[in-house]
């Protein structure tokens, strides 16, 4: 009968050495082979413009969605009532508001309106959806008189609550959401 061979220091550590590295090869190529997926996902969150749009204006929004909670047939959940935010230029300084509409108005008295195109969902967990709005035909004035679309992107926070809208009780209740985004108002096309 053969006795056991009993391994010395380096030979142990050569052999733990090898193992450590095996999994650490793996790890790596299986975290190689996420990129392309979590690259995928973040180009589906982003919205395409159509060829030949042009930035005419760019704002950050901060402010709250406002939600309030219905309920129909015996269920209840919270709904867009409108957003209440400020349009900040890249210094910080406040430029307009956007509210109900949705309406985006600029503080010289520009403003237009917006009619949902498209939505994606934000790439942030808990952060309202990244949209593609067309301006509303008749409602762009002023400096946002040639604006054709509107892009909210980059978003923080804002999506409805997951609690406190359950039961009939509840219908009426107000809530408002604290939330970021960029506003990005494009010129030289149609919406798509």
């Amino acid at each position: 009968m053969d006795t056991p061979r009993r391994m010395d220091g380096p030979t142990l550590m050569w052999i733990c050495y090898t193992r450590s590295m095996r999994i650490l090869a793996v790890t790596f190529i299986v975290a190689a082979a996420s990129f392309p997926a979590l690259h995928a996902q973040q180009a589906a969150a982003s919205i395409d413009l159509p060829e030949g749009a042009q930035v005419v204006l760019q704002a950050r929004g901060d402010g709250v969605q406002i939600y309030t909670c219905t309920s129909k047939e015996g269920e209840a959940k919270w709904v867009l009532k409108a957003p209440d935010a400020k349009l900040l230029d890249a210094s910080g300084k406040s430029i307009g508001n956007h509210f109900a509409g949705p309406t985006w108005k600029l503080d010289d008295g520009s403003q237009v309106q917006g009619e949902l195109v498209t939505s994606s969902p934000s790439p942030e967990a808990g952060s309202v959806a990244w949209l593609k709005l067309r301006a509303k035909a008749g409602t762009a004035t002023g400096m946002l008189g040639d604006v054709t679309l509107i892009r909210r992107t980059e978003t923080h926070g804002g999506a409805a609550p997951t609690t406190g809208c359950a039961t009939s009780q509840d219908a009426g209740k107000t809530v408002q959401v604290h939330y970021t985004a960029t506003y990005t108002f494009y010129s030289g096309t149609a919406a798509r």
